[in-house]
């Protein structure tokens, strides 16, 4: 691993600690030349995962478009901290179908159910764009079946 510092080209481990139930190794560094210090963080990519869209097309999961539509619906009422977390306990739960491909919607309604535990406000905002509610109808019918829950 490369310095950002300085841009040794090897630097050294000095600790390693399992973070996020295990799913990511923390490791903090030391670059031997300039001995800065830097955590690096490793996780599992999910790769070569197609999702199949509502129109029938397939594209490759980007973890970057549901952290986006994540942070969009929370709007500043999440840190930071909580959308990374919330985006790595819905990838482990895709990961643990341990298929190539997956809907959109089965990703939507992970996603559903882990922002309703976390926020009412975030899961409405986030309902109305998934659920493609047209009407006023729509949001109170919803927002109602959240206050009888």
């Amino acid at each position: 691993m490369k310095c950002p510092y300085c841009n040794f080209e090897d630097t050294r481990v000095i600790d390693s600690r399992e973070i996020n139930e295990g799913r990511t190794i923390r490791r903090r560094r030391e670059c031997p030349t300039c001995k800065a210090r830097f955590s690096t963080y490793e996780q599992v990519e999910i790769l070569n995962l197609l999702v199949t869209k509502k129109n029938g097309s397939k594209e490759e999961y980007k973890k970057e478009k549901l952290e986006e539509a994540i942070r969009i619906a929370t709007n500043k009422r999440m840190s930071e901290e909580d959308i990374t977390q919330l985006v790595t306990d819905i990838e482990a739960e895709i990961h643990a179908r341990g298929k190539c491909a997956i809907s959109s919607r089965y990703i939507g309604d992970i996603a559903l159910k882990r922002i309703k535990s976390k926020d009412e406000v975030s899961y409405l905002r986030f309902a109305s764009v998934f659920k493609s509610f047209g009407s006023g109808k729509r949001f109170v019918k919803e927002l109602n079946r959240l206050e009888k829950e």
